[in-house]
């Protein structure tokens, strides 16, 4: 199984230990500053792209003979550097999973683009295969169904947040729990909490994320 694992250039305070999600199997791309910051982890990404705006041009001679795939875009372009890298990962490797890192804290804009990233055509068939990740937060993406999580060790909340209209939402096996509500418009259902180390949640219409977070 193919997993991705894409470096953004956010904030570095904001990063997990990266050091518990390397594997053998774990393709990592680098994005702008955040291709540079994998190399001081003595991490070599198989590619590195962006307009590396955020980069001085030293660093991004140093980046092109350390990273052999090394892909330079306009400043000026329709797309961001992070949804560019989305597109490499579903276009040139079908994985089963892309993490997200550095992709929180900072510019709001840049967060919101992140969390937005699934609505758009080419990554909505995706969406249940993308996560974002940081030092307090896990967040998932999810299509009408029924579900079955399970609480990650770490993490004391959860928080179930209507990305649209969200129809009979059910919640069970946790502190609140829910029976077909129709939520109307985009909430986050936040601070809710496991009461056993697995739960279910179900939804009819809409698509709703997932967050298991700490203080």
């Amino acid at each position: 199984m193919v997993k991705i694992a894409i470096m953004v250039g956010g904030p570095e305070s904001y990063l997990p230990n990266i050091k518990n999600s390397l594997s053998d199997n774990l393709i990592w791309i680098g994005v702008d500053r955040g291709a540079m910051r994998l190399l001081d982890y003595g991490i070599k990404p198989i590619l590195a792209l962006g307009d590396f705006d955020s980069i001085t041009s030293v660093e991004l001679e140093y980046l092109k003979n350390e990273v052999k795939d090394v892909r330079q875009f306009p400043a000026e372009k329709d797309a961001t550097d992070t949804e560019l890298a989305v597109r490499v990962a579903f276009g040139e490797f079908s994985p089963e999973e892309v993490t997200l890192y550095g992709a929180t804290g900072g510019r709001l804009d840049h967060l919101l683009n992140n969390l937005w990233l699934v609505f758009q055509p080419a990554f909505y068939p995706h969406l249940s295969k993308i996560n974002i990740i940081d030092n307090k937060n896990n967040l998932s993406y999810f299509n009408p169904g029924t579900y079955e999580i399970e609480k990650e060790k770490d993490k004391k909340y959860l928080a179930f947040v209507c990305l649209t209209a969200v129809k009979e939402l059910t919640l069970k096996g946790m502190k609140y729990e829910l029976s077909k509500a129709d939520i109307a418009y985009p909430q986050s259902l936040a601070s809710n909490e496991f009461i056993n180390k697995k739960c279910q949640f179900s939804f009819e219409t809409g698509l709703v994320a997932v967050i298991q977070s700490k203080d």
